[in-house]
């Protein structure tokens, strides 16, 4: 008889509130309610305390040292390249390359990669991306006169797959995209896009920051070749940031910082490399905040990423329908919660988001004000900037209340009608 796998309760947010201590904090008087996570996560009490006890316990440098703090050191290190690897299911922990940001990762496959490039070859993007994944593609094609083209987005917000085929050919030798749209919360079918890019012999990247820490990500399945995505957004500490691939993958780059660690034997006029990942991490890497993201990890496998998946869409669907009965208000992306992460950014004609968000702050509700990064989406939706809420663990139906009246307190303090309201 075959046996009903265990079902994992769902999410308990204020019980997850009680473990991150910023939470617990007023501003300007009032309960702290965060709704800027897709900007950065707050942090649990063990990810602080996996800090604090790697810095009283176990500081050292690593891959260097015999003696036992450095050993320890490097232990904690290498462990959170283990971690990641288990966590996405990728290839090989030799394929965990450990970086600051997102950004430095996405700009190390555009230059790490580029000697693989001449003219004419074209490279494939989408008009959702974030500036990290626009700028070092802009600033790859001044340099090696590759030309970029763009996946188009349709008016509800995903990509337009119907202009795929004919943007895709033998000169694409590269289509990087993002997971998940951090204005949009759109989630893009990767692996669709992938074999089709795969088709032509093309590589593909991705940008996976606002995908990881919030729904199950798989490399066996996802398609891509090199993933990208940061400790931060995942409930673990800044500073730390990862490209994920398979070791082979890895060694098509080359390194573009040199220094200490990244060498495998020096000369005054000529070096070799260090293995992958080594070969791409010079210098004293950032030990201590990668010794503590583990922690985060913890805290997310405890929970199940299906569940943060499940309660995030139930949040994300309340609050449309919340932010939907203020006729005032525009609100960009797909409509369905299923096709999208936690966040809804919003439009006010009559409210700069700038002075939106101030209203807010003053209420205690912390969101996002601006371009997020994403300048030609702003212009491709026809407006300046936007307001982001955007939801983590720890938020609930009742923070959406309290964005909901803050909004409507935001149009009674500058004297416009709230009366839109269904």
């Amino acid at each position: 008889m075959a046996t009903v796998p265990s079902r994992r309760p769902a999410l308990d947010p204020r019980a997850l509130a009680a473990r991150f201590p910023i939470l617990a904090r007023q501003v300007h008087g009032r309960r702290l309610i965060y709704l800027d996570n897709a900007a950065t996560t707050q942090k649990p009490a063990a990810v602080l305390a996996a800090l604090e006890h790697y810095y009283t316990h176990s500081n050292a440098n690593v891959h260097r040292g015999v003696h036992t703090l450095g050993e320890e050191a490097t232990e904690a290190y290498e462990a959170c390249r283990a971690r990641v690897a288990a966590f996405l299911h990728a290839p090989s922990h030799r394929g965990v390359v450990i970086l600051r940001s997102t950004t430095e990762a996405l700009n190390l496959i555009a230059r790490g990669w580029e000697h693989h490039l001449q003219e004419g070859d074209e490279i494939l993007l989408t008009e959702m991306e974030h500036h990290s994944n626009l700028v070092p593609w802009i600033m790859l094609a001044r340099r090696r006169g590759v030309t970029l083209r763009h996946l188009p987005l349709r008016e509800d917000g995903e990509l337009d797959l119907e202009a795929l085929p004919r943007l895709l050919s033998r000169r694409t030798r590269l289509v990087a995209l993002t997971h998940a749209s951090n204005v949009l919360g759109t989630v893009n079918p990767v692996a669709e896009i992938a074999a089709a890019a795969h088709a032509v012999g093309a590589r593909v990247a991705v940008d996976a920051a606002q995908s990881v820490p919030h729904m199950p990500v798989d490399l066996r399945t996802l398609g891509a070749d090199f993933v990208a995505f940061s400790a931060h957004k995942a409930y673990g500490p800044t500073g730390v940031g990862f490209l994920v691939a398979a070791p082979e993958l890895l060694e098509e780059l080359e390194p573009v910082e040199g220094g200490g660690e990244m060498i495998r034997e020096v000369h005054l006029d000529r070096a070799t490399w260090n293995e992958v990942p080594h070969r791409f991490e010079a210098g004293t890497p950032n030990i201590a905040d990668a010794a503590a993201f583990p922690a985060a990890l913890d805290l997310l496998e405890e929970l199940g990423m299906e569940a943060v998946r499940a309660h995030e869409v139930a949040l994300t669907g309340y609050a449309w329908e919340r932010l939907a009965s203020l006729r005032w208000l525009q609100l960009h992306g797909p409509a369905d919660p299923h096709r999208r992460t936690g966040l809804i950014s919003f439009y006010d004609p009559q409210l700069h988001p700038h002075d939106l968000a101030q209203i807010l702050d003053s209420e205690g509700i912390a969101v996002r004000a601006g371009h997020h990064c994403a300048q030609p989406l702003m212009r491709r939706l026809g407006v300046p900037a936007t307001t982001r809420a955007s939801f983590g663990l720890y938020n609930t139906t009742e923070d959406v209340d309290a964005l909901v009246e803050g909004l409507l307190a935001a149009r009674r303090y500058f004297g416009l009608p709230t009366g839109g309201a269904a």
